[in-house]
């Protein structure tokens, strides 16, 4: 694998680790939101999908997201009679982010954007040392 071809598999890393990170950010925001009516539908935990693409001119396996969508699983539901948000029977429903799962999907996707600016360093010091011996 050449440098530009390194270069080039770290910054779709980038591009999709950003991504996610977007993602985790819009889901904690939203931890605790609620509908505005009673009995309605509240924030659903979004996600991204990730896949994996073969680049024909140089060989290399690229990243990019699949697809955006959201957390089909149950939403809670907490009973707070007083909640504008409650239904007939005094329960809301809340969304379903977890943020622990939220804060760890964070963590592993700040260390891959870690890893691939990481690289993208590397293969770039290469080719200024490289240069550096031309002249």
């Amino acid at each position: 694998m050449n440098l530009e071809t390194a270069m080039r598999v770290a910054s779709t890393g980038m591009k999709v680790q950003s991504a996610r990170l977007r993602v985790v950010a819009e889901n904690l925001a939203n931890a605790e939101s609620t509908a505005r009516t009673p009995g309605g539908e509240p924030y659903r935990r979004k996600t991204i999908e990730v896949t994996g693409r073969r680049d024909r001119s140089s060989g290399a396996t690229l990243v990019e997201i699949r697809r955006y969508g959201t957390d089909r699983s149950e939403l809670p539901l907490r009973y707070l009679p007083g909640h504008p948000a409650a239904d007939a029977a005094g329960y809301v429903r809340f969304p379903n982010v977890n943020p622990l799962i939220e804060l760890v999907d964070m963590r592993e996707a700040q260390r891959s954007y870690e890893a691939n600016l990481n690289a993208m360093q590397m293969a770039r010091g290469m080719i200024q040392r490289t240069l550096d011996i031309l002249r």
